[in-house]
């Protein structure tokens, strides 16, 4: 009789590292596979934060400063609700700039609320998606671009910022 007790028990115990086993493996089978072929993020037009061609920079006469330098957007204030997941502001790179923008949506206290992939010249986007919620009230904001060339190096020329208000009600 012990030794029946005795087989079943090794049998059980078999079974359960054969079950733990083929566990694990699942688990890391299906860890690898979403780690090497995770399908990417695929932009498309009309989603809130695709930077998109056209973009409006709200410039009247773009052509009668091309002369002045980089062309950096400017804001006084901008408006949203509590909660919004995102926020209507421009952020783009005006079609008479010879260089790329990084831009990079941040409070005063450093948070950063929203970072973009390359911007190019003419490309922008109207609804910037925000990687936080706001609860109300008045905070110091600003976008900082970061400009660099156009060629693969991508390299640093300037930065700037660009302060406003951004009212959360």
């Amino acid at each position: 009789m012990d030794k029946e007790n005795n087989k079943s028990s090794k049998k059980l115990i078999i079974i359960i590292i054969a079950v733990l086993v083929i566990a694990a493996l699942t688990v890391g089978g299906v860890a690898v596979y979403n780690g090497f072929f995770a399908e990417k993020p695929v932009p498309s037009n009309g989603v809130i934060g695709k930077i998109t061609d056209g973009w409006d920079t709200g410039i009247e006469d773009a052509t009668a400063s091309q002369g002045s330098g980089i062309q950096i957007p400017g804001y006084g204030s901008a408006v949203m609700k509590a909660g919004d997941e995102s926020i209507k502001l421009s952020i783009g790179n005006p079609k008479a700039n010879k260089c790329g923008f990084y831009a990079t949506l941040k409070l005063e206290d450093g948070t950063v609320l929203y970072k973009s992939e390359l911007i190019k010249p003419g490309y922008g986007m109207t609804e910037v998606p925000l990687s936080k919620t706001l609860e109300a009230g008045e905070y110091t904001a600003m976008v900082c671009y970061e400009c660099v060339t156009l060629d693969e190096a991508e390299t640093r020329l300037n930065s700037a910022e660009s302060e406003f208000t951004l009212i959360v009600k």
